[in-house]
């Protein structure tokens, strides 16, 4: 298999980003690679308001696999096997995340896919693009007892003054929702199982080129700190 494009997202590093698709609402773009760049390859694809992202976990593509994994929704503590989780370690490192497509951009030999909710590291090769059917790959009778629901915090989020500065500047710098961003990110807790219990702890996101500092507590989400990487 080849890559046919590649996606350009703001997550640079895997800690932080959401663990599964449209929870939050971070916006990216693929770039569609020779010769798969081409107007008749992708037409049509704007009747979609949804698509599914074929792509490679070229980060852990190198790391192997093992018969059982812990799921961090968990606690990490727990095993189950391979291919009743979603983990990234698998015989044939292929994921696949349904999102949000906002426009199709051709510019002559450049094609760019405008996507969101994407939940994909920078950088991540595309293998295959496919439309999302509603009739047939919405399914609200479907059950995985484990994973009935989203999981999210539901904490108030507030800022040090210093970050709630620095994220209102970004924020127009970059013409994105950043504070909400933030916020649907830090909702998902990225943190590990094992260390939620310190509340004292502070951990750093990146996203768009910035450090994104905070701390949880029992009572609210802390963004310490937003600075340039």
């Amino acid at each position: 298999m080849h890559p046919i494009g590649v996606i350009h997202s703001p997550f640079d590093e895997k800690f932080g980003i959401p663990r599964q698709p449209g929870l939050a609402s971070i916006r990216a773009e693929i770039e569609l690679l020779p010769p798969y760049a081409s107007a008749d390859a992708v037409r049509g694809l704007e009747q979609c308001s949804h698509i599914w992202l074929v792509f490679l976990f070229s980060a852990t593509a190198d790391k192997g696999w093992n018969p059982t994994v812990r799921p961090p929704r968990l606690g990490g503590n727990e095993r189950m096997g391979v291919f009743a989780t979603r983990s990234p370690f698998r015989p044939n490192p292929i994921g696949l995340s349904c999102v949000r497509l906002s426009s199709v951009n051709i510019d002559g030999n450049s094609v760019r896919l405008e996507v969101e909710g994407a939940d994909l590291l920078n950088g991540t090769p595309i293998l295959d693009i496919k439309p999302y059917l509603p009739y047939a790959d919405s399914l609200p009778e479907a059950e995985f007892g484990l994973a009935s629901k989203i999981e999210r915090l539901e904490l108030p989020l507030i800022f040090s003054p210093e970050a709630e500065q620095a994220c209102a500047m970004h924020a127009k710098r970059l013409q994105q929702p950043l504070e909400r961003q933030i916020d649907e990110i830090l909702q998902c807790d990225p943190r590990p199982a094992y260390k939620k219990g310190d509340a004292e702890r502070g951990y750093g996101v990146s996203l768009y080129g910035l450090n994104v500092r905070f701390r949880i507590s029992h009572e609210q989400i802390e963004v310490i700190s937003i600075l340039a990487e």
